[in-house]
Formats: C-alpha cells, structure tokens, sequence
C-alpha cells in the first residue's frame, strides 16, 4: 500500500533556505557546482579533440561516478560513525586536489587522456566521501517536515547551474581556452570549504561507543537487505543510472558526429539538460499532487527514452534541444524521488549508510552503462547506442509494476529514549552473548493478529541488530507464547535498543494490547555462560533481569 504523508505536513520548496547553515552550504555548493559543470564540459570536449576512441570519450563520464561504487558504502558508515562535517571536508579537499592538479597540468602542456580518467577519478572520490555525509546532515541540520523539500531545492539548485554551466562552459572553451576553465573550476572548490569550516550544527550524540566501521558496514546493509521499501528505490535507481547516463555519456559524440557543432553546441545542449530538470523542479510539488510517485518515476524514464530515441534520429539542433529538456525533466523526477523516499524510510542511525549503498549501485550502474553504450557506440553505431539504452528505460519503467516505491510517511524516524534496565551483574560493554525473552499471553481469537504483528516485529529487531529471533508457542499452554532473540554482546542489546524509533515502538504497543495478561508482557534478559567458564561464587551463572 502506498503511503503519502498529509499535504499540511510538508514544506514549500524555498523553506530550507530559511536555515542559515543550510542556506550556506547550498549556496557554497551551487557555486562548486558551476565550476565542476564548466570543468565537465572542457574535460569531456577536450577528451573528444585528443583521442578517437568513443570508448574513451564515454569514460569520462565513469571515471567520476565509478568512486562512488566503490567507496560510497565505506563512506556512508564514516558518516554515520564520525563526524559528517568532518566527512564533507574530507571530500570537498579531494576535489580541490583533482581540479588544481588538472589546471597545473594543462598549464604545463602535460595532458591525457589517461591522466584525465584519473584526476576524474580522484574527484569522484571526493564526491564519494561527500555525498552521502552532506545528504545525511540535511536531517541534522532541518526539521523532518522540511527534508522532502531540501532534497528538491539540492537538485534544483544543481540543474539551475547545470542550465547555465555547460553554456558557460563552452563559451570559456571556445574563447579562452581549456586552461581558463580549469582554473575556474580549482577556484570554486575552495568556497564550498569556506563554508562548512565556519558552519556548524547540532548532531544528538549517542550514549554508545563508536561502532567499527566493518560492523557499520554490515550492520547498514542488514538494515537495507530487510528494508522492502528501500530495496525497491535502490533497485529502480540502480537500473535506471544504467541507461540513462547514455544520454550525457554519448552527447559528446552526438554534437562531433551528428550535429557537426563544437564546445559553444554542446555546452548549449547540456544547458537546455539543466533547463528541462529545472522546470521539473519547479513543477514537482504540483505533478505530486496529480501523479502518484510511483507513476511519476515510471513516466520519468518514459520521457528518458523518448529523449535517447530523438537523439538516435535527429540532426536538428533544436530537436535535439528539446529532447534533451525532456530528458532533463525524468532525470530530475526519477533522482529527487527516490532520494526522498531513502531518506524518509531510514532512521537516523543508518540513514547515511542507507544512502551510501543507494548511491554506490546507482553510480554503479551509471558507470557501467557507460562504458556498455559506449562500446556499443565504437563496435556498431551511435543511433544503436541510445536505442538500446531507450529500450532499457522502457523496461525500468514497467518494472513499477513489480517493483513499486512506496511514498515516504510522517513517521518519527529520531531513537525513542531508552532507560537501561537495572541488572544483578555487573556487566562489561563486551559480555555476552546476551538473550533476550518476551513472554505473552495471547487467546486464541487473538493469535492471527498476534502473529502478524510478530512478522513485523521480526523485521523490525532483525534489520536493528537482533540475532537468531524466533517466536516459540508453549506446547503444555498454548495461550504462552515466547520472543527470542540474541545479541552478541551487551552493548550490541543497548544499541538496538536506542535504534528503535517511535514508529517501531508502535509494534510493541500492539502487542501489548494483545497479551492477555494482567501485567505488560515479561521481558527477561541472561547472559550465555559456557560449562568450561570458571565462576567465583560473587558472580552467579543464572542471575536475570525483568525490567
């Protein structure tokens, strides 16, 4: 069932922009942007003018979005273990590098297309390391209301440079060279730097210790494997990023080959790109109130392949200009809804990881698809190329019918506050295993909808840390039924606990009216003990806690 939270719930598009650490950040952030979008531009025209493989002019555009496949995991539970802003320096200095590094080059006469690739690369890292950390923060930074609403004004602040930038771009191609763009680009990554060092905001700390980054990592993909709705939004994306980037991976080739233009060409087409994904953003709030999201996303990739289809066939730049706005639109649609729908579907604790693995297969795919069309492009044809790709989004499309993206709901994703319980032993954050039992008393007529709730109940402890849950019926009483679970050690159970929010509360709340007792349902905790362990008498093997 679908979900949408109530219209007088959310945001207008320019709220955020009322916080002053956010406006900051956006704003330094736009301005980063121009310089990358106008570094993009020269560095895809200048790969096309210095080598003859289209193999390896469709690269360019995978050496910054491969990193991301990679790293973007890694990254995302940096963020959620360290500091984000922290993180989003981090990146933003490997940006710096790449850009200033591929200036001096070009300064010097010493460029190619290797060395583009690889500067390319770098830069991906940095956005790897960023991304998920500055996405993350939005929740930090604003009220929940306000996130759907700071996820759009992210991507329509980005195609309102995109629409300028590559024009820009060109121009500074085409009347002062290369080396001015690069130059530009190595300046503008230095106020995005300025900001965040002078910006800072309130994160809730928790009261646990830092986890290692492994067991983020695992524990982030547990969340998300158990997570249906955000596998579905990963899924989509994913196949999605795949054919999609053909349209500005083979763009370069488009304008050397079809249109017979240059750098002033194809900065004007990635314009009216921007352009299209801008009118969508401005739209978006009114096409959510008349299309469901899942339908939109699935007519964004239909617009998608009527775009790769006009390019497959015209030599008209106005068509192609107008098709590439169209493009622009379902780009824009299909990445702001399901970022939003990520977002809104994760706690707090894992919301960076969440997003971290949504971008590592989404720029995956991205990568791939562009080296696929790419080398479809050199071994058959270019028009080959992007009807295939249309064809694919044809297919991503009708995938929402088995594959739908739930919409996001009002629910409070923050921890609910949890009191330990007072314990006989004096525990280390170490001991354990530690196992946990709820006992409930549930009559008969009641028993279809207790094990519902338990089926969700399970989903819920499982993608929070709880190991080896089971749900066992007394054979001698069968009103008794018994939860198990296990965590490994003492502050695992602790983390679990403080990672279940207000709405995975609500669960519990249902089961509670279902027990049949007179008390709350009995919760008893123990600790495993081996027969080998050698125990002094001021330290029992069965002593147990009922919070």
């Amino acid at each position: 069932m679908q979900r949408q939270a109530p219209h007088r719930s959310s945001s207008t598009t320019l709220a955020p922009l009322q916080n002053e650490v956010f406006r900051s950040i956006w704003t330094a952030t736009q301005i980063s942007s121009l310089g990358w979008l106008v570094q993009t531009t020269a560095i895809s025209w200048l790969m096309a003018t210095i080598s003859a493989s289209d193999l390896m002019v469709a690269l360019v555009q995978a050496s910054s979005t491969l990193p991301a496949f990679f790293l973007s995991i890694l990254a995302g539970a940096i963020a959620d273990s360290f500091s984000r802003r922290g993180v989003m320096l981090a990146g933003h200095y490997l940006i710096a590098l790449a850009s200033l590094t591929l200036a001096i080059s070009v300064a010097l006469g010493f460029i190619s297309p290797w060395l583009i690739l690889g500067l390319g690369f770098v830069a991906g890292c940095g956005f790897a390391l960023n991304d998920p950390a500055w996405h993350a923060s939005v929740g930090d930074i604003l009220e929940k209301r306000d996130i759907p609403a700071a996820v759009t004004l992210m991507s329509v602040g980005y195609n309102i440079v995109r629409s300028t930038g590559p024009a820009l771009g060109g121009a500074i191609l085409a009347f002062f060279g290369p080396l001015a763009a690069f130059v530009l680009a190595a300046l503008s990554d230095l106020v995005p730097l300025a900001a965040i060092s002078r910006s800072k905001w309130h994160v809730r700390s928790s009261p646990l210790p830092r986890e290692r980054v492994a067991t983020a990592i695992h524990d982030g993909l547990r969340f998300t494997a158990m997570s249906s709705e955000i596998k579905a939004a990963i899924t989509r994306g994913t196949l999605f990023g795949l054919a999609s980037i053909s349209i500005l991976a083979l763009l370069p080739l488009i304008v050397r080959d079809h249109l017979a233009g240059g750098p002033i060409v194809y900065g004007a087409l990635l314009a009216a790109f921007g352009m299209g994904a801008f009118t969508a953003g401005l739209s978006s709030s009114y096409l959510r109130r008349i299309v469901s999201q899942d339908r939109l996303i699935a007519l964004a990739a239909v617009a998608c392949a009527l775009c790769c289809v006009a390019l497959a066939q015209t030599p008209s730049l106005p068509a192609a200009a107008l098709a590439l706005a169209l493009g622009g639109g379902g780009w824009l649609l299909t990445w702001t809804g399901i970022d939003v729908s990520i977002q809104l579907s994760s706690p707090r604790w894992v919301v960076g990881r969440t997003l971290s693995i949504y971008y590592a297969l989404s720029y995956g795919g991205m990568a791939a698809g562009s080296w696929i069309w790419g080398t479809v492009a050199q071994n058959y044809s270019l028009s080959l190329a992007f009807e295939g790709a249309a064809g694919v989004l044809l297919l991503v499309a009708a995938a929402a019918f088995v594959l739908p993206i739930e919409l996001w709901e009002e629910s409070d994703q923050q921890a609910s506050e949890f009191v330990p319980p007072s314990l006989a032993l004096d525990l280390k954050p170490r001991s354990g295993p530690i196992v946990i039992k709820v006992e409930y008393l549930i009559a008969e007529q009641d028993v279809d909808a207790f094990l519902g709730c338990m089926r969700e109940r399970r989903r819920i402890q499982s993608r929070a840390g709880a190991r080896n849950w089971t749900l066992q019926c007394n054979l001698q009483d069968p009103t008794l039924w018994t939860e198990t679970f296990r965590t490994p050690t003492w502050t695992d159970y602790l983390r679990l606990n403080h990672r279940l929010t207000a709405g995975d509360q609500e669960i519990g709340e249902r089961l509670a009216a279902l027990h049949d007792g007179e008390s709350v349902p009995q919760t008893v905790l123990a600790i495993e003990r081996t027969t080998i362990s050698v125990r002094t008498r001021s330290q029992p093997i069965t002593r147990v806690s009922r919070p």
